[in-house]
C-alpha cells in the first residue's frame, strides 16, 4: 500500500478506536461504580495504543525495507550479471530503484532496466506485507487497550504519562540532534587535523585553498583572515549598526511612543525579523553594494568593488536591529516601574530618567541581546555570499574585499572537490571552530541573562 495512503489507514483505525472507547466508557457513568477518568481521557488512551505502536512498526519498516528489498533482488539470477561491489554496481541498482519507482525517465545502464521490475515486485510485496503486520498491531493495541477499560481504569494518568514522554523524545531529539552534529563536524576535523597542524590553522595568516601544496597544507591554510572578516564584518560593521538603532527603537517604544503607535510600530518590526535572508542578500548585492563602490570611486579608490565589507555588514546590522530592538525592549520593559518614578519624582527628565535608571538597569539583558545579536551575525551566509567577496585579507578598510568563515565554507563544500582533501576537510574545521565561538558567546549571553532576571525577581 501507498505509505500516505497506510498512514491515512492509520490515523483512521486510531479515530475508530478513540470513538468505539469514548462510546464505551460513557455508558460508565450510568453504573454503579463512579469513572475515575472522562470519556475523552478513555478514548485518547486506545487510540494511542492503536496508533503509536503501529508508527513505530512504520518507522523501523522504512528504515529497514530498502536493505530487504535490495537482498530480495540480489538472490534473483538476473542479478548474477551485476559487477562487483563497487561504484558502478551501486549506481546499477540506484537506477533499477529510481525506474521502478517511476523517478527517472530512461536507463543508462541496461541492466537497470532488467532489474527494474524486480525492484517492482518485491517492493509491492515487502508493502503489502508491512500493510498487514501494521494492520494486525493496530488491532491488536486497540483490543488490548479496549479490554482494560473499566470504571476504575486510570486513562488520564496513562494518557498524561504519554504526553510527558512525547515531549520529553522531542526535546532528546532536539539535543541528540546538536550532539549528532558536533561528534561529525569533531570527526571530519580530526581528519582535517591529522594532515594540518592546528596551530598553522587557528593562527595563519595566509588563506589560499585553491592550490595546496603537498608538502606543508599548513602554509595555505591559515584561518586567521577568514575569522578577522568574520569578526570584521559581523561583530564591527554590522553591530556598528544594529545596536544605536536598536536600542534606540526599543527607548522610543517603551518610552516615548504612545500606545497606538507601539501597537503598529512594533509588529513591523517583528515583520522584519522574518524576511528571508536571501531577501537581504538581494538588496545588498544590487542597491547597497553599487553604492558603496560609486561612494568609494568618489573618493578616490579607482579600483574599488561592489563586494566590500561594508555593504554586507551595512545590511546584515539592518537585518540584526529588529533582533536587538526586542531584546533591548523586553530588558528596559523588565526594570521595575517604581524605579522609573522615583527618578522622575525626584525632578529629573524623561532622557535622565533614560540614561542614568533605565539603560543603566537594562544594561546586562541589553548587553545579552547583544552578545546574541553578535552569535547571529557571525553565522549569517546568505548576505555575505551574495555581497562579500572571497578575498581572504586582513584589512581595516571596510571598502576593501573580505571574506567570512561561513563563505569560504560554502566555497568548499560546491563543486567537485574530493570529500578526502584537505581543501573540503578544511570546512569542516572552520564549521567546528565557529560553532564553538557562537556555543560560547550564547553560554555568555545566556547567563548574563539568567543574572538579569534574577536581580528583578
Amino acid at each position: 500500500m501507498n505509505p500516505y495512503a497506510l498512514l491515512f489507514l492509520v490515523a483512521g483505525l486510531g479515530l475508530i478506536g478513540w470513538l468505539t472507547a469514548r462510546a464505551r466508557a460513557v455508558r460508565f457513568a450510568g453504573g454503579p461504580e463512579r469513572p475515575h477518568s472522562l470519556p475523552s481521557q478513555h478514548g485518547t488512551y486506545v487510540a494511542l495504543w492503536v496508533v503509536v505502536p503501529t508508527l513505530i512498526f512504520l518507522a523501523v519498516w522504512a528504515v529497514i525495507e530498502p536493505q530487504i528489498v535490495a537482498a530480495s533482488v540480489l538472490a534473483d539470477p538476473a542479478a548474477n550479471a551485476l559487477p562487483p561491489f563497487g561504484f558502478e554496481r551501486d549506481s546499477i541498482l540506484d537506477e533499477a530503484r529510481a525506474l521502478a519507482n517511476g523517478h527517472a525517465y530512461g536507463a543508462f545502464f541496461p541492466l537497470s532496466e532488467q532489474l527494474a521490475p524486480l525492484f517492482a515486485a518485491a517492493e509491492h510485496r515487502y508493502r503489502w506485507i508491512a500493510t498487514g503486520i501494521a494492520v494486525l498491531l493496530a488491532f491488536a493495541g486497540g483490543a488490548y487497550a479496549l479490554s482494560r477499560l473499566a470504571p476504575a481504569f486510570r486513562a488520564r494518568q496513562r494518557v498524561e504519562r504519554t504526553m510527558m514522554l512525547t515531549l520529553l523524545v522531542a526535546s532528546l531529539i532536539a539535543i541528540l540532534t546538536t550532539l549528532g552534529i558536533f561528534v561529525s563536524l569533531l570527526f571530519e576535523s580530526a581528519r582535517f587535523f591529522a594532515v594540518v597542524p592546528v596551530t598553522d590553522f587557528l593562527f595563519g595568516l595566509h588563506w589560499s585553498p585553491q592550490v595546496i601544496p603537498a608538502n606543508d597544507p599548513g602554509s595555505v591554510l591559515g584561518a586567521v583572515p577568514l575569522f578577522w572578516g568574520t569578526f570584521f564584518i559581523g561583530a564591527v560593521i554590522a553591530m556598528i549598526v544594529a545596536i544605536p538603532f536598536g536600542l534606540m527603537s526599543a527607548i522610543y517604544l517603551t518610552q516615548y511612543a504612545a500606545p497606538a503607535v507601539r501597537r503598529w510600530m512594533k509588529p513591523i518590526l517583528e515583520i522584519l525579523a522574518g524576511v528571508p535572508t536571501v531577501v537581504y542578500g538581494y538588496f545588498a548585492a544590487l542597491t547597497v553594494g553599487p553604492a558603496i563602490r560609486d561612494v568609494a570611486v568618489m573618493l578616490g579608490m579607482t579600483y574599488a568593488s561592489s563586494e566590500s565589507a561594508l555593504a554586507a555588514g551595512l545590511v546584515m546590522g539592518v537585518m540584526i536591529i529588529p533582533f536587538v530592538s526586542s531584546m533591548a525592549d523586553d530588558s528596559i520593559a523588565a526594570v521595575p516601574t517604581a524605579m522609573r518614578d522615583g527618578s522622575l519624582a525626584m525632578g529629573a527628565t524623561t532622557s535622565e530618567t533614560i540614561s542614568r535608571v533605565l539603560l543603566p538597569a537594562a544594561l546586562p539583558g541589553v548587553v545579552a541581546g547583544v552578545l546574541l545579536a553578535v552569535s547571529r551575525a557571525i553565522g549569517e551566509t546568505m548576505i555575505v555570499v551574495m555581497a562579500a567577496s572571497g578575498a581572504a585579507t586582513i584589512t581595516l578598510n571596510p571598502f576593501e574585499s573580505a571574506t567570512t568563515v561561513t563563505k569560504q565554507i560554502v566555497d568548499l563544500l560546491t563543486g567537485e572537490a574530493e570529500f578526502d582533501s584537505p581543501k573540503t576537510l578544511a570546512a569542516f574545521a572552520l564549521g567546528l571552530t565557529l560553532f564553538v565561538i557562537t556555543f560560547l558567546l550564547n553560554i555568555v549571553a545566556l547567563r548574563v541573562v539568567k543574572r538579569y532576571r534574577e536581580a528583578y525577581e
